[in-house]
């Protein structure tokens, strides 16, 4: 199962826009997959999706919830893989916005599954949540992808939601639940923390901390420095869906949950994080704002990955350092006047060399 086995396939990707999206897509276009984006329009000025400016994709602007757009899509985009990253993302604006945050990542979900059902190639459908989805008590162990769903914060009930909506749609609706059942495969993917270059988004700790150190003030001001998040690249969960999308087409049974996480090793706090990027990037200065204790976030959060090592083959190759480094080039890259295509391309390429090394 290799990226490459993409080329020439037709993908919808949704929320191509957001900063995980356009990565997906510069990566699925790298590979000569055949892509389709469903998504609003970018919300920040920056983006990255913007800045790709890639050749040959369709991106089609549209809300999920708006049936007939949606449904003129996938008809249009006929596809044979969907990557489902469309979402409300931010916990912060979940305590702003619960109502829309809720109705994009649960109801929006339903209506794409829905959806699809008309779409007679579909073989596979990959439905992104976050590690957020389960029910977090503070455990020192990774969550198993068979602990509960649940959440604290209208964000992460809302993706814990999203899990047991998809589940009822796959039972429902597609492979195995009858004899006028889809026969395409939908599992469900929860990865950690991702970083990486091209990240612009609100109260998100690596634009928050490039905005600070490159910023008039040189200053990152952190909520929460001493809570523990399983980081990864972006490249490292991606590289994930696409190996599960393509041994979907084949193993009935994978059509279920997953985790994608790093390494116990490379898990850091918050502040660690913002220490690295920091020194990476040569200047900054880091401050805590008193005023994050308002609003509850997790103090502790890991991810068990031995299923997808064990059943699925997959592993992160990058190490914390590696991750930091690889963020903060892009970053320095960009501020010095690199195309955001060409940085992303030798990421990805460099990255794919590094993964068969490791196989």
């Amino acid at each position: 199962m290799r990226v490459a086995d993409f080329a020439g396939r037709r993908v919808l990707v949704t929320g191509h826009t957001g900063f995980k999206g356009a990565w997906l897509v510069a990566w699925l276009s790298a590979v000569g997959a055949r892509v389709t984006g469903f998504a609003h329009a970018p919300e920040t000025e920056p983006n990255l999706w913007s800045l790709l400016d890639l050749d040959g994709v369709t991106s089609v602007t549209g809300d999920l919830n708006d049936r007939a757009a949606l449904d003129a899509a996938i008809a249009d985009a006929d596809p044979e893989f969907v990557f489902h990253l469309a979402a409300q993302s931010l916990v912060r604006r979940s305590y702003r916005e619960p109502v829309e945050t809720f109705a994009t990542n649960v109801v929006g979900t339903v209506q794409l599954l829905d959806a699809l059902r008309a779409a007679q190639n579909l073989v596979s459908v990959i439905v992104a949540t976050s590690d957020k989805a389960y029910e977090n008590v503070e455990q020192v162990w990774g969550y198993r992808e068979t602990d509960p769903m649940g959440g604290h914060d209208p964000y992460s009930a809302s993706k814990g939601a999203t899990e047991i909506a998809a589940a009822a749609m796959r039972r429902s609706f597609y492979r195995g639940s009858g004899s006028q059942a889809h026969p395409a495969g939908i599992a469900c993917v929860r990865a950690g923390n991702v970083i990486g270059g091209g990240d612009w988004s609100e109260d998100r700790l690596i634009p928050d901390i490039v905005r600070g150190c490159l910023g008039p003030s040189g200053t990152v001001v952190l909520r929460q420095p001493n809570s523990i998040r399983p980081w990864q690249h972006v490249l490292e969960p991606l590289r994930g869906y696409m190996q599960l999308a393509l041994a979907l087409a084949d193993r009935p049974e994978f059509a279920t949950g997953w985790n994608f996480g790093p390494d116990r090793a490379d898990e850091r706090p918050v502040g660690a994080v913002a220490e690295a990027v920091v020194a990476a990037l040569g200047q900054g200065r880091i401050e805590r704002d008193p005023a994050a204790a308002d609003l509850h976030e997790a103090k502790m959060l890991r991810l068990d990955v031995s299923k997808a090592r064990a059943e699925l083959g997959w592993r992160p190759v990058l190490s914390f350092e590696d991750t930091v480094a690889m963020t903060a080039d892009w970053y320095g890259g960009w501020a010095r006047g690199s195309a955001p295509r060409d940085l992303c391309q030798t990421q990805i390429e460099a990255y794919q060399r590094r993964v068969e090394n490791f196989q």
